[in-house]
């Protein structure tokens, strides 16, 4: 089990203050959309901003007080990020945990090395949550050919996933037969991976908990995700999307799964609800969700604000949701081959609120943006975001 964050470390940072003879500043490992969308938190509610990212035009970059433009174990760029940051934060869950280590041995980091590790392994996340006692599929680790001979019939058929850098569908292979899953593993060049037995899901839906260094943990509603080629495509959240009971459970496991942790920041977990009404988890992001971005415009707290009260140490506040919502992922798919979807035929229906990530050319599977939509009732939310969508080309949902 984890140890708990160093509380000596971790003090608060109060908003417009000064740290080391400079004005309070909160990193940020990596500079994609959620690097900044915290960005924007960050620096409305007062503190200075650093990303540290190897993209000279990454989107968080792009709008930080500071880019420090390293690969994420350059020691001089740590040393950098260290020197601006009273505290240090990640986007993205493949961040190297030695570079996050280094850092957190001079400066409070959350989430921690130790819980990003077990998010970056498929193996390790699985053992997690059965420690927690939270129900997962049948599965078998793979690593050596003994293993591989040794796989259960009752497996089968399964999808077999590479044990680390797989996300948003890559690096799994679904198989139904022994000869298939040789196959598949030879084609993932033999890496470690976890194989897992496919069942009948009748929906998907994903839980985000803000958990402080004082132990203390909030939660947004339990959201109803659609995924198309292992990729987000829609989220609605909104009274009875998910069944009230189920709702209970995930997030009652999402926060014994942040508590086993020890976890400091904004985490989400995503279940798989079975065709008999069963809930397993699937997987753990450790930072913000796409499956979260509805919160910016439908809650009085969104993710990101969360994640900047977790790192900075400020209170947390249960987040009211005030607006059903409903949010659509907006892929490179969407864009003509020149100029760009029409924003302002989207734009003039009613409770829309489009959210474009500053990355300078499209292509297909690309996340550029989300749109979510609000309204004063789930039926008007899901009337509107189908008009969206037709207008966008998104398949209906």
């Amino acid at each position: 089990m984890n140890k708990p964050l160093n509380k000596k470390l971790h003090k608060v940072m109060l908003p417009g203050a000064v740290v080391n003879g400079q004005p309070a500043t909160l990193g940020v490992m990596g500079g994609g959309q959620l690097g900044r969308m915290f960005v924007h938190a960050a620096q409305s509610m007062g503190y200075f901003t650093a990303v540290l990212d190897p993209d000279t035009a990454s989107p968080a970059g792009l709008v930080s007080h500071h880019h420090i433009q390293t690969d994420y174990l350059d020691e001089q760029g740590l040393a950098q990020l260290m020197q601006r940051c009273a505290a240090i934060t990640t986007e993205f869950e493949n961040v190297p945990a030695p570079a996050l280590v280094t850092l957190g041995a001079h400066r409070p980091v959350a989430p921690g090395a130790d819980a990003v590790a077990i998010a970056q392994d498929r193996a390790a996340e699985k053992a997690h949550f059965v420690g927690c006692g939270v129900p997962v599929a049948p599965h078998a680790v793979i690593a050596k050919p003994e293993q591989l001979a040794a796989v259960s019939d009752e497996l089968f058929p399964c999808i077999l996933k590479t044990a680390r850098m797989g996300y948003d569908g890559k690096g799994q292979i679904r198989v139904k037969t022994r000869e298939e899953l040789s196959a598949a593993w030879d084609q993932l060049k033999n890496v470690p991976c976890v194989l897992e037995k496919m069942l009948p899901l009748q929906a998907e839906c994903s839980v985000i908990v803000a958990r402080g260094a004082d132990g203390q943990m909030v939660n947004f509603p339990v959201q109803l995700n659609l995924h198309r080629e292992g990729i987000l495509a829609v989220t609605s959240v909104y009274e009875g999307a998910v069944p009230a009971d189920l709702a209970a459970q995930a997030v009652a496991a999402t926060r014994a799964i942040a508590e086993g942790l020890h976890y400091v920041g904004v985490l989400c977990v995503e279940f798989f609800i079975l065709e008999g009404g069963q809930l397993v988890v699937n997987e753990m992001a450790p930072r913000p969700h796409n499956s979260g971005h509805y919160t910016l415009n439908a809650c009085d707290q969104s993710q990101f604000e969360l994640q900047v009260r977790t790192l900075a140490g400020l209170p947390l506040t249960q987040p009211r949701q005030h607006s059903p919502a409903i949010m659509l992922n907006l892929l490179g798919d969407l864009w003509p081959e020149s100029g760009t979807p029409a924003w302002d035929e989207v734009l003039a229906l009613p409770g829309t609120h489009l959210h474009l990530y500053g990355k300078l050319s499209a292509r297909p599977g690309r996340k550029m943006g989300h749109l979510n939509i609000t309204g004063a009732t789930p039926e008007a939310v899901r009337a509107t975001a189908l008009q969206a969508a037709a207008l966008l080309g998104i398949e209906a949902f």
